[in-house]
């Protein structure tokens, strides 16, 4: 990891970052194929940070492991996390901390405060540094963009009922499609998600802001269309400058 970021950075200065989360990043089965348990990684995960962190700052005297490229590119390095634990471990690491609100976002408030309440500064931030997930959908009116919507919701409908996750295209309605129970789902799932024409999705940012007082959004987007998607981010970027 070291080397492939160390890698990025020496092509592109400046332009990476890297961010750290303890899940297996797969299924129960491959996890297990790859003799990765769940437990193990909960235990590791705080030495394979430092460890990391080790292998971006300038090289030791007589250091005997050297990632390269890699050593010395200090690449900054996030924790990411969608529960309390890394919310903890970047407050005692002094490292800046990015919540998944984007897919999890019922402990983003209660995380963010241990974070800020338990940081130590360190040689990579004096202050607390906090990011969230925010998905959007951007488009000229809000029933456009809650139409484009309902791709994002048929991927997390298929997420819920254990089938495919191939972003669908959008329909007229989602009614008939889901049940009420299943609807409420899709809405937690979504409860950051920020969604309709320019001007309501700068209300809700505005709000969010207000509420969480974030350092940095990360916006994700499932629009179907990509010209869509790509006007989605533009929508986001005349947003920030308006």
């Amino acid at each position: 990891v070291a080397e492939q970021f160390g890698t990025l950075a020496t092509l592109y200065p400046n332009r990476i970052e890297l961010g750290l989360g303890r899940a297996p990043g797969t299924d129960q089965m491959t996890m297990r194929a790859l003799r990765r348990g769940r437990q193990e990684t909960e235990d590791q995960f705080p030495q394979d940070v430092l460890e990391i962190l080790h292998y971006f700052k300038d090289a030791e005297p007589n250091q005997r492991i050297i990632a390269t490229p890699g050593q010395g590119t200090h690449v900054p390095v996030w924790l990411l996390g969608s529960s309390l634990f890394s919310a903890q471990l970047a407050a005692r690491l002094g490292l800046p901390y990015s919540f998944a609100s984007h897919f999890a976002p019922r402990m983003l408030k209660q995380a963010i405060q241990l974070y800020r309440e338990n940081f130590e500064p360190s040689e990579y931030l004096s202050k607390p540094y906090v990011s969230m997930g925010v998905p959007t959908v951007v488009a000229e009116t809000d029933a456009e963009a809650e139409y484009l919507a309902t791709s994002a919701y048929q991927r997390v409908l298929g997420l819920m009922r254990g089938q495919s996750l191939k972003l669908k295209a959008p329909i007229a309605s989602m009614d008939g499609l889901w049940s009420p129970a299943e609807k409420m789902s899709v809405d937690s799932f979504y409860a950051m998600a920020q969604i309709g024409s320019n001007g309501t999705v700068k209300e809700g940012l505005k709000q969010l802001l207000l509420e969480y007082d974030v350092d940095e959004f990360i916006f994700t987007c499932d629009i179907y269309d990509t010209d869509k998607r790509l006007e989605n981010f533009e929508r986001l970027m005349q947003i920030k400058n308006s």
